[in-house]
């Protein structure tokens, strides 16, 4: 079976569906004193925008990442990295 956790050196493990409350995942092994904000993530999240090519979302809100788990002076400690992307589009 193949899994959800991928990488040796960083090790990725996704969760979430893309029809759910939110997908993310938890990124472990980054070094020490690596800095991350959300306008790291943000421009890579900007691509999918809707209209931009034809193959990303149609939808209309835009996908912005929640960091779940960092230090408050804005650098990893060796702990493990969580992201998260809320779906505004559900119902219930």
């Amino acid at each position: 079976m193949a899994g959800n956790t991928f990488g040796h050196i960083f090790t990725v493990t996704s969760f979430g569906e893309s029809h759910g409350p939110a997908i993310g995942c938890v990124v472990d092994g980054c070094p020490p004193g690596l800095a991350l904000s959300v306008e790291d993530i943000q421009k890579d999240l900007d691509r999918r925008k809707p209209g931009i090519f034809r193959h990303v979302t149609s939808g209309k809100s835009r996908i912005t990442c929640e960091i779940l788990l960092r230090r408050l002076r804005r650098t990893d400690d060796w702990t493990p990295i969580a992201l998260s992307i809320r779906n505004g589009n559900i119902s219930v």
